[in-house]
């Protein structure tokens, strides 16, 4: 007679033999930017590059005033790229009026993005950022239009808009 502790083990040391034959295939992605000399620089290196209000969103996370943003109004084709490092991020056909004062998008360039976990005003949100300089963006919330649902909420000054 087995006992449930030892079918608890046995599905444990077969899920790792598992896991181990798999190897890489189960192994996170490696980091394409890891290398990238733009997560090398200081802060004093940031405040030179940047204007004052691009460096408090983008390397101190904090959120420009609503309706502020003269990308509210861009509409042109081409491409939205990150303030800081120039990688883009988000094809102009993307871009939607969501009506919250800041420039959203309903996708974005895949692989340009990183995502966590954020609490900083008592709720779970979802923050972003560019995944080679880590400079924040913005939070990406699920009430945007089809066809992904998702509304990635940006803070302008963390962009520069490139005419196609």
């Amino acid at each position: 007679m087995i006992t449930s502790n030892a079918l608890h083990r046995r599905r444990f040391l077969m899920g790792s033999v598992f896991a181990l034959a798999a190897g890489p295939a189960l192994a996170a992605p490696a980091d394409p930017y890891a290398a990238s000399p733009f997560r090398k620089l200081t802060p004093a290196q940031w405040k030179a590059k940047l204007r004052p209000e691009s460096f408090a969103v983008l390397r101190e996370a904090a959120t420009e005033r609503p309706g502020t943003s003269p990308l509210l109004n861009e509409h042109r084709k081409g491409v939205f790229v990150c303030a800081g490092c120039g990688l883009a991020l988000f094809d102009a056909r993307w871009k939607f009026e969501s009506g919250t004062g800041w420039p959203s998008f309903y996708t974005a360039i895949k692989g340009a993005l990183g995502k966590k976990s954020d609490f900083d005003i008592g709720y779970a949100r979802t923050e972003y950022h560019c995944a080679q300089c880590l400079g924040h963006q913005g939070h990406v919330f699920d009430d945007g239009p089809r066809p992904t649902g998702l509304r990635y909420c940006n803070n302008g000054v963390a962009l520069r808009f490139v005419p196609a």
